[in-house]
């Protein structure tokens, strides 16, 4: 039986949704326990209100900021000191972030160098530098939990970044034949860049893929999923 990872969930409610604290939940069951709730913010704020509704149903802990000077938010600083006080004295094996903020890359990339694994969540407008910076990023926004029609094969096409992850993956995963193993090249993926299909609007990556339609996609006799780069001459 393999052992349940431990996780540690860090909220900067100033930036973050909490209509979607159900969606964080349900993502972070799939990973491990999470044993260290805590949600950081001026909770003398009736911007929060929000968030106190869900903090009690969910065992969250909130950890009050006051806005000392204007300009400056104390959450991000009470953030990364916990979780630096974490990183050495619990045994957590996974950080949950969640924010839109970009102030929060550092962080990340100082847990991740330690061996951790980084979880973030935000809205669309979160920085690209710190949805990169995590291990595993997922979009909270509606827009990410709707499917996206064939129609939007040619934006999918366009997205040079996601196509150079896709092609990348696969030439690295790949057999003699071109031939590549759907679940290798997830794992490929996952260990050089923050992705997730589902903020493509797709729940399984052989779903995106097939989506794309520039990839060769079908089930070997294991019945597992292989993959094959279109373009390549065979």
């Amino acid at each position: 039986m393999a052992e349940t990872k431990n996780i540690a969930l860090l909220i900067d409610a100033d930036n973050s949704p909490a209509s979607s604290i159900q969606k964080i939940f349900f993502e972070l069951a799939r990973h491990g326990k999470v044993n260290i709730r805590r949600a950081y913010g001026n909770w003398t704020s009736s911007y929060l209100k929000g968030w106190e509704a869900v903090l009690q149903d969910h065992a969250i802990q909130p950890i009050q900021q006051y806005d000392l000077t204007k300009g400056k938010n104390a959450t991000d600083i009470a953030i990364a000191l916990d979780a630096m006080d974490i990183l050495y004295t619990k045994q957590v094996d996974t950080f949950c972030i969640v924010t839109s903020d970009c102030d929060f890359t550092p962080l990340a990339t100082r847990l991740l160098s330690d061996g951790k694994s980084v979880i973030g969540f935000g809205e669309r407008k979160t920085p690209s530098v710190f949805v990169n910076a995590c291990s595993r990023f997922l979009f909270l926004d509606d827009e990410a939990e709707k499917n996206i029609d064939k129609s939007k094969t040619n934006e999918l096409r366009c997205d040079t970044n996601l196509m150079n992850i896709l092609r990348d993956a696969i030439a690295g995963t790949e057999n003699d034949n071109g031939w590549a193993r759907l679940s290798n090249v997830g794992t490929h993926i996952s260990n050089h860049a923050s992705f997730d299909a589902r903020n493509y609007g797709y729940s399984r990556l052989s779903d995106l893929i097939d989506a794309i339609g520039l990839f060769e996609l079908k089930r070997d006799q294991g019945m597992h999923f292989v993959v094959r780069d279109s373009r390549k001459k065979h």
